[in-house]
């Protein structure tokens, strides 16, 4: 009993030295008058939905800081998972890879495919995909047809994978792409957390046929909602850019709209925001590093507790500050959220796995040992950016 009671005063006793007065959520946005200032003029212009060049102009400034040729913004991050996986071609005929240990946006736009969400092991390392784990199973379920392999026991076509950088921090993106180059996998990049963040110096969601972003409240850099398809592949552009206002055919006066699909566009006054806010995006990545280094000298020596640190050839965003805590129950992990709720310390637990989401359950899936375990462990910290100062 003493060692439980320990292992949580000596967790807490170090988030106490954050300066209370700075603390209201897990990841705030941060404001201030330049904001105000051209979200006003947005108003003024009357050019708050689809009119003027706010988008455009937000557009290519993701474009030059991510080194994508294409960029196009979205209503949210969760559509542009959607838009980009059905441009890919993703269809009922298809499974798709997806790590179980995951926010629910990448298994609902497979879903809104007619597709199949196929849930996968994690690193315990890095909390995204464990490749050699992912390798070794699709030896196993993977069999070759025309130029394609199928899972040998649904018959469906093993077609795409939604890897996810995990908090800001990067999965081992080398070995992903030698993987699914042998089982002619697409690779469509869950980049929401990870602006900001490089792999190897090249930005994440550069690496597949096409990365998407979040510009979520509770994102580094925010638009109110919203999100981007990255790509720096042309006809999927095309492809994007002709589904995401309706399908409305261009270059015509007449109301004409060519295929089914829905309005994705970002509006005005989001792009607006987002202008100004990219603006301060090193800003915001000088501080929350300051922020990660902290927490890191603060928890190294506390027994059962690790900080999850950006992996080697990596370099994160630090989006959510992030610790596995060894609790010996889940009696004593609802006791340390208790008493953090008492001090009004923000800390967030981690997704549930969804694979044991109700709806969920019975999509296939590989051993999930590690996601089954870890997802009890983790526990977010308050990241917003202004805690670096």
């Amino acid at each position: 009993m003493k060692k439980k009671t320990n292992l949580l005063d000596s967790f807490l006793n170090k988030l106490k030295k954050i300066p209370k007065k700075k603390i209201k959520g897990i990841h705030e946005p941060q404001f201030d008058e330049i904001d105000q200032k051209i979200v006003s003029n947005c108003i003024k212009k009357n050019e708050v939905s689809g009119a003027g060049d706010y988008v455009k102009n937000f557009e290519r400034e993701i474009a030059s800081f991510t080194g994508s040729k294409y960029v196009i913004a979205t209503s949210t991050g969760t559509s542009a998972l959607h838009l980009a996986l059905q441009a890919n071609g993703v269809d009922k005929n298809h499974e798709v890879l997806v790590p179980a240990f995951n926010f629910i946006a990448a298994a609902n736009a497979i879903l809104y495919c007619g597709a199949t969400p196929h849930f996968v092991e994690i690193s315990t390392k890095n909390l995204g995909i464990d490749v050699d784990y992912l390798s070794n199973y699709l030896k196993k379920i993977a069999v070759k047809k025309n130029k394609y392999f199928i899972n040998r026991e649904t018959k469906k076509i093993i077609y795409a994978i939604v890897p996810v950088y995990v908090f800001g921090n990067s999965y081992n993106v080398t070995k992903l792409l030698s993987l699914c180059k042998k089982y002619k996998i697409k690779i469509i990049e869950d980049s929401a957390e990870a602006l900001g963040t490089f792999y190897k110096k090249k930005h994440a969601g550069t690496f597949g046929k096409a990365g998407c972003l979040s510009f979520n409240g509770n994102k580094i850099i925010t638009t109110g909602l919203g999100g981007a398809v990255i790509t720096n592949n042309h006809k999927l552009y095309k492809n994007i850019r002709d589904k995401v206002n309706n399908g409305k055919q261009k270059k015509t006066f007449e109301l004409v709209y060519e295929q089914k699909t829905l309005n994705f566009r970002m509006a005005s006054i989001n792009a607006a925001l987002g202008i100004s806010q990219i603006k301060k995006l090193k800003k915001f990545l000088l501080l929350k590093r300051k922020l990660s280094n902290r927490y890191y000298k603060l928890f190294k020596n506390i027994k059962g507790v690790r900080y999850i640190t950006e992996d080697k050839y990596t370099k994160s965003n630090h989006w959510l500050n992030t610790v596995e805590v060894d609790f010996k129950n889940n009696k004593q992990r609802i006791e340390l959220f208790k008493k953090a709720n008492k001090l009004k310390i923000p800390i967030r637990p981690a997704w549930t796995p969804l694979n044991k989401l109700k709806y969920l359950k019975k999509f296939p899936k590989s051993s999930l040992h590690k996601s089954d375990k870890i997802y009890k462990k983790i526990i977010c910290l308050p990241s917003s950016a202004i805690l670096g100062q």
